[in-house]
């Protein structure tokens, strides 16, 4: 599901069992590079601080995105690498690589398809399985509608569509036949042009869940809102920060709440010629309850970190 790159919370106090998922998100990182480094041109640090062109916002964040989709006929690929560790005990961090094609196919229209490969590192949490495999999680398919482009009018905005399936479960790894839509609004805009971009998202998805050694049913729903702001400090570096409130529940119509959770964290944007980038995001949970385990923190349906890597290219 899509939405978990929103959702789901205890730091990861216990690096031996932690570092292995590291060494998964730096090889995949590794790899998305030497992709990038083959099918882009040379960077030339003329070439860098040279550059004038408007930055797409769409990735110039990290969980919350801009309303950008490009051009008529742009393609686009991405590697969009999600951490997510944490449970209030025991040691959990899940790794999700996804590899997405982006073809806009009219001015205001893009679509795209995305596969994403998971790798779970859990022991000792409770009410999950002890872990340490990697699986196909998921499939899935956006395709987003440009309402406004802040071009031509004070904001931009853009409504995404976004039904999936998958494989296994995202939290514990446990196959599971699932799936569902999510549907989120982006709205961006330049608050100062060519130096500080602010961007508000809102979502909604949910989710119906098969497992299929039990043969049971479960529905889910999932409710959230972020802001975000980047500033350029040198031309095609971005740094800034963004906050997201999340909101989950049990039945796919938010019938009855689960839990909520506040995460804040910075951002980092670089721009790598004019047809590729690598952003990075490191969120923390600072807030949350749970309705099954009364806290300071939501950390039974969300994590205590959350970041994100991505690089991307244009062809």
């Amino acid at each position: 599901m899509r939405a978990q790159l929103w959702r789901r919370g205890a730091s990861p106090h216990r690096g031996r069992r932690f570092r292995p998922v590291f060494r998964w998100a730096i090889g995949t990182a590794a790899a998305a590079m030497a992709i990038i480094a083959i099918t882009t041109s040379p960077i030339r640090a003329d070439n860098v601080t040279a550059r004038t062109d408007p930055v797409d916002t769409e990735h110039l964040f990290g969980f919350v995105e801009g309303a950008d989709i490009g051009s008529k006929g742009e393609r686009e690929i991405v590697i969009d690498s999600t951490l997510r560790a944490g449970k209030s005990t025991g040691t959990f961090a899940n790794t999700a690589s996804e590899l997405e094609f982006k073809y806009t196919a009219f001015e205001n229209f893009r679509i795209s398809g995305a596969a994403a490969l998971a790798y779970y590192d859990i022991a000792g949490v409770t009410g999950i399985n002890d872990a340490r495999r990697a699986a196909l999680q998921s499939l899935s398919f956006d395709a987003r509608l440009r309402l406004l482009d802040r071009a031509q009018t004070p904001f931009g905005l853009t409504l995404s569509v976004a039904p999936h399936w998958g494989l296994v479960d995202e939290t514990s790894g446990v196959r599971t036949g699932h799936f569902g839509t999510e549907i989120q609004l982006f709205a961006d805009r330049d608050l100062v042009p060519d130096r500080l971009v602010g961007a508000v998202n809102l979502v909604f998805a949910n989710d119906r869940a098969r497992r299929l050694a039990s043969d049971g049913i479960e529905k889910e729903s999932f409710l959230g809102a972020g802001a975000a702001l980047a500033a350029q400090l040198m031309p095609g570096l971005w740094l800034g920060g963004e906050a997201r409130y999340l909101r989950n529940y049990s039945g796919a119509a938010l019938n009855v709440f689960s839990g909520q959770a506040v995460y804040v964290g910075p951002t980092l944007y670089v721009g790598l010629g004019r047809k590729a980038f690598v952003s990075a995001a490191w969120d923390i949970q600072i807030r949350g309850r749970a309705i099954a385990a009364p806290g300071a923190f939501d950390l039974a349906n969300f994590e205590r970190h959350q970041a994100k890597l991505r690089f991307g290219f244009e062809f």
